[in-house]
């Protein structure tokens, strides 16, 4: 095991790589719809925009499912650094797209490209780096490592919308390709590939050694499948909470994903500027909860009441989106959003210690599918809910209603969360096999 130095590389590569993907968000609300509805006389609204970008996020959430579990699969049997390689590569392409030109047709092509790259890699970045600290800390102090890998993610979230606030939008999509080339390169020259010990002797969630019957070889013999998250579920009662509030989650995350930024430009005419304001301020909350704040927390109170903590926070901040009466409401919930990164570490590192050294990949690849598919229920829901009750065919007037049915369901994982007794961590030369076996026999 390493300490946070062995790290370094990762860190950095996450950063550049988070910088250039978040320096384009306060921009794309106002590109999507200044290139789908170019002819509206008051570009606040546009139906089509919200469509689409729900179900683009739906996409993503279909192959993500799929994709990334048997990415992180992979990553256990092949190493986590030839796999990062994937997701890093694809994330330049997109970027060079509307680095060019920005019109109807080329953001279409934009549109069909990101959607397909976000099917066949979103999330497994996040996924493998995850496994990457899990191979290199031991499991007292992985949550503290967690909570300053996703500082790292929100440090470079910050940078990134500081920059978008005084970048023009052509400068900004240039500079993103620039960053997503440096990350790759970067990685690649620097990052030591990780290989968890044991990984090319032991099978996924199996013990060998008293099973003398043949075993068929190859890849596509140790990928994941639905009866492996299906023996997590059964096996272990911990991750199966972990896993409903996981979703939950998930779902109202996904759900503000897609509607937030239409409804405020609806509700507030807020552009690009208001945006990444919205953005650096939570941004740098969320940097000194997770980096600082949290590794003193975890310790003291544990993981699991920072994890009630945060989704208790982030239930009462999505309901007041959904009422706020002026322009400045919005701005103090950001501020207050500090205390809704303690969610996402605990759970991850919650499921963690419940496997072993050589499964860490394919358990942070299933928690991850399971966001996934929360990701895909969520904009098919809420993408069509929020388009009707931001129109003049509102069956009543409450804008913010969509964002209501957001915090209620946020309300489940709270109780879910509340719950979870987490059960010891597996031993680092053990895997979490034995309960599993006559699941998957």
């Amino acid at each position: 095991m390493e300490g946070l130095g062995g790290l370094r590389h990762l860190f950095v590569t996450m950063f550049v790589s988070g910088l250039s993907g978040i320096i384009v968000v306060p921009v794309i609300t106002d590109v999507t719809i200044a290139a789908l509805c170019p002819t509206q006389p008051q570009q606040d609204q546009c139906s089509l925009a919200i469509y689409l970008s729900g179900l683009q996020q739906a996409m993503a959430g279909v192959g993500s499912v799929v994709m990334t579990p048997l990415i992180g699969n992979l990553s256990d049997r092949y190493g986590r650094k030839a796999l990062i390689t994937l997701p890093l590569t694809l994330s330049v392409i997109p970027n060079v797209i509307l680095a060019y030109k920005r019109d109807t047709q080329f953001f279409y092509a934009y549109y069909v490209v990101q959607t397909l790259i976000s099917m066949a890699g979103e999330g497994s970045l996040h996924c493998l780096a995850l496994a990457y600290v899990a191979d290199k800390v031991p499991d007292g102090k992985r949550t503290s490592t967690f909570a300053i890998l996703a500082g790292v993610g929100s440090a470079a979230f910050v940078g990134g919308t500081l920059a978008a606030r005084f970048l023009s939008t052509a400068l900004t999509f240039q500079v993103s390709a620039l960053l997503s080339m440096i990350a790759l390169v970067y990685m690649r020259i620097f990052l030591k590939d990780s290989v968890p010990n044991g990984a090319m002797k032991q099978p996924l969630l199996k013990e060998v050694e008293d099973d003398s019957s043949p075993r068929p070889t190859g890849t596509f013999k140790t990928l994941p499948s639905i009866r492996d998250l299906i023996c997590l579920l059964k096996c272990s009662p911990t991750f199966s909470q972990a896993a409903i509030v996981s979703f939950f989650h998930s779902l109202a995350d996904g759900g503000l994903m897609a509607v937030l930024l239409f409804y405020l430009k609806a509700r507030f005419q807020f552009n690009k500027n208001q945006f990444a304001d919205l953005m650096m301020i939570s941004g740098i909350g969320a940097t000194l909860a997770q980096l600082f704040f949290m590794p003193i927390l975890v310790p003291v109170i544990g993981e699991e009441k920072l994890l009630s903590t945060g989704l208790l926070v982030s239930c009462i901040i999505i309901c007041t989106y959904s009422i706020s009466w002026a322009a400045w409401v919005p701005y103090a919930l950001a501020g207050c959003s500090m205390f809704t990164v303690f969610v996402r570490p605990s759970l991850c590192s919650i499921a963690s210690k419940q496997v072993g050294p050589t499964e860490q990949g394919m358990v942070q690849g299933c928690l991850s599918a399971i966001n996934s598919f929360a990701n895909i229920i969520a904009p098919l829901i809420f993408s069509p809910l929020t388009a009707l009750f931001l129109s003049e065919e509102a069956p009543f007037s409450f804008p913010g209603f969509s964002l209501m049915c957001l915090g209620l369901a946020l309300m489940i994982a709270v109780f879910q969360s509340l719950m979870i007794r987490a059960a010891p961590p597996v031993a680092d030369d053990k895997i979490s096999s034995n309960r599993c076996t006559d699941i998957l026999v």
